[in-house]
């Protein structure tokens, strides 16, 4: 079973990894990632070896707190509102100890019983706002690891205890009671500050979220009723007026409109609805009245589908992430180590007490695991995000890892490069005439799931032709179909299938030249004679071309693969640009194709059809057209919701932009960390004199992991 969690009470990406770590050591637990950034726990386990109680006390017994109810908008609106409260507590005495500890002090005013009453106005900050600190870092202990909050802990009690020392028993060392409150205000702020930085990291979920309308107007015996969404059923008439938005999925049966779909497809000009159309859950109506259908409810709407992409994209880890995982794994432990080395070499080898424990706390105070952590979650928040606003969804982090380095694009043919509404273009009479052409192979395409069936069906329907009943029906994939009318057996389909029903084709330079212009030709045929062909053409689409261009742009090699002959296929490359083409492949020999090319490079796999599922599901990339069957959706890794080609281009873009992003986040955060130690440490105080205070120490720790935030959420603004 795959579940995903709230978890409360975690403050940096070690506290993820105790999580991670303690449940993948229990049994029935096959896999266990967490999210930082999202503060969302998605677990695979076995129901017959353990259930979700039984998971919820583990991770209470780890420090920590799990919510079923996977609301991350509640999650992190009561983080937020939390570090709000402690922090307005904790400047409330903060505050006075940094003016009468530190700012008299300066300008050289001494007040009665001055450390006494920093004492006083320390302790509740000390004990009460770093209460959370103290449980997290005991609770990393027993667990046998560490973490940010130990790094606090550690830092603020070596000020805090030793300055109750000195005011008690040695008045003439000094006292840090302002530097240990300040201190603790200081991260407070900081994680108050990274929540609502990862807010606006998270918008793209939010907005998705908010689009769907929470009550429907239902037409339940004639009359009108306002119920909520959530009790709307299947098959129920559903009333939307003008600028209403569109509470489920549904067809039309009355009225017609113009709906503005921007939000879902990020197709900018309002689609014309009228009846039998579908229409979208959280879509506007825009002008008329209708009446629909709910064919979709609950989580089986396209939003709630869309919503389900981008929230599993965002919750699971990028491969790239595993380098953060190990760095932090160990960063606290050899944190703390050098704080102890630090304030050793400074008490002991330089005999300056005071300077060891302000650089050893500053070391403490300054090393940030979080920064690393953030680097990669919060680019793939915004990243995903930005993906559904623009009309395709990214199914995981590692799509984005890998669409960039591709080799080879390999584009399906018939409602990938062109538009799936094929037409006939011409009726050839040879042994019989058009209209026994048309009857006869309509009648048999009537039991047929190709492509090229509809426009032959409609084409009889259209000539009010009466459909003849047939038998013996029988398809052969990439070939054609056969079927008996009465007792005399007819074939349609290509050239390969009529000769290998060993059917003599006398008018082959016909057929070739029709083939050359684009058409697919359909011999009708019966044991002996041809009867007639029917031509049958697919528009390109609109921006193909562009597309093509673009991508050959990128440096990338681009294949066309259809089941049509080398004619047709190379006078539809020669129209979107492609130079390379693999014809008179059959569905089962375009994985073979793909595999061929994976050996010189990784592969993108563009395709809408049933057949293209195993190359979809086999291409280092997999994108599937928002109109493809749920299975070729199911195995792409990428979804194009309105069909956009030019969004394969801008999703190459966005891989770029996001790994460049995490690259840049991991480099500062390292470079944050690997400058900061040591300068805490003392390093520059014998060739400059400085010396980093723990105050400095604290707002540079805080504003790492909001920079790291704010890099990531730059993202939203890079034009694709």
């Amino acid at each position: 079973m795959n579940k995903n969690f709230g978890i409360k009470g975690m403050h940096c990406s070690n506290c993820a990894q105790t999580i991670e770590k303690g449940l993948k050591s229990e049994a029935g637990i096959k896999n266990a990632n967490i999210n930082f950034a999202l503060s969302n726990l998605n677990l695979d386990f076995d129901e017959s070896k353990t259930n979700i109680t039984k998971i919820k006390n583990k991770i209470k017994s780890l420090g920590y707190q799990a919510e079923e109810e996977n609301d991350f908008q509640k999650l992190e609106e009561e983080q937020k509102n939390y570090y709000k409260k402690r922090l307005i507590v904790s400047v409330i005495f903060a505050i006075p100890a940094f003016i009468i500890g530190m700012l008299l002090m300066w300008l050289g005013i001494d007040i009665p019983f001055r450390n006494f009453i920093l004492f006083i106005l320390a302790t509740p900050i000390q004990f009460y706002i770093g209460y959370d600190f103290y449980k997290s870092a005991f609770n990393a202990l027993k667990n046998k690891t560490a973490n940010m909050d130990s790094l606090i802990a550690l830092g603020t009690s070596a000020a805090y205890f030793f300055s109750v020392y000195s005011i008690f028993f040695a008045p003439q060392l000094g006292q840090y009671f302002e530097t240990s409150a300040i201190l603790i205000t200081l991260v407070i702020l900081g994680k108050y500050l990274e929540a609502k930085a990862k807010g606006k990291a998270s918008e793209a979920i939010k907005k998705l979220l908010d689009l769907s309308p929470k009550m429907a107007i239902v037409i339940k015996n004639g009359k009108e009723l306002s119920l909520s969404i959530d009790n709307i059923k299947l098959g129920d008439i559903v009333l939307v007026k003008p600028g209403e938005k569109i509470p489920i999925d549904g067809i039309i049966i009355s009225g017609n409109t113009s709906v503005d779909e921007s939000m879902i497809t990020g197709e900018s000009m309002p689609i014309e609805k009228i009846i039998n159309d579908f229409v979208i859950g959280g879509t506007i109506n825009k002008f008329g009245t209708i009446k629909f259908r709910a064919t979709k409810i609950g989580e089986n709407t396209t939003l709630s589908n869309i919503i389900k992409i981008v929230q599993e994209a965002q919750t699971k880890k990028a491969p790239i992430q595993r380098f953060a995982d190990k760095v932090s794994k160990y960063f606290v432990p050899v944190v703390i180590c050098l704080a102890i080395i630090t304030f050793i070499i400074w008490c002991f080898v330089f005999g300056n007490f005071s300077f060891g424990l302000i650089n050893a706390i500053s070391v403490l105070v300054i090393a940030c695991p979080c920064a690393l952590g953030l680097a990669t979650p919060t680019a793939i928040m915004v990243s995903t995000g930005k993906a559904a606003n623009n009309g395709f969804l990214i199914r995981t982090p590692e799509t984005l890892e890998i669409i960039h380095k591709a080799k080879y694009i390999v584009f399906d043919k018939t409602g990938t490069i062109t538009n799936g509404k094929p037409i006939i273009t011409n009726i050839i009479e040879i042994n019989a005439t058009k209209k026994e052409v048309l009857e006869i192979s309509a009648s048999l395409e009537n039991h047929s799931e190709h492509s090229l069936a509809e426009p032959i069906i409609n084409e009889a329907k259209k000539q009010n032709l009466k459909l003849k009943i047939i038998t013996n029906f029988e398809a052969l994939p990439g070939y054609g179909i056969t079927a008996k009318i009465n007792t005399e057996k007819y074939f349609l389909g290509n050239i390969k299938f009529i000769l290998k029903n060993k059917i003599e084709i006398k008018n082959r330079k016909q057929i070739e030249e029709l083939e050359s212009r684009g058409n697919t030709v359909m011999i009708l045929t019966d044991k002996k004679n041809i009867l007639g062909l029917i031509c049958v053409a697919d528009t390109i689409r609109d921006n193909a071309r562009k597309t093509i261009d673009t991508l050959h742009k990128l440096n990338l090699e681009i294949y066309l693969i259809t089941g049509d002959n080398i004619r047709v296929a190379n006078a539809l490359a020669i129209q979107a640009g492609i130079k390379n083409v693999f014809a008179d492949v059959l569905p089962q020999d375009k994985l073979m194709h793909v595999k061929e090319l994976q050996k010189k490079g990784k592969v993108i796999m563009v395709g809408d059809g049933i057949n293209d599922s195993p190359a979809l599901t086999q291409a280092d990339i997999g994108i599937a057209m928002g109109t493809a069957s749920d299975i070729a959706i199911e195995s792409g890794n990428i979804v194009l919701l309105k069909n956009d080609l030019e969004n394969i281009p801008r999703a190459i873009k966005l891989s770029k932009l996001t790994i460049s992003k995490i690259k840049q986040n991991m480099f500062w955060a390292l470079a944050y960390n690997v400058i900061g130690i040591p300068i805490a440490a003392g390093a520059l105080y014998f060739t400059t004199g400085w010396l980093l205070s723990p105050i400095i120490a604290s707002i540079t720790m805080a504003l790492s992991s909001i920079s790291v935030v704010g890099n990531s959420i730059l993202l939203k603004y890079r034009k694709l």
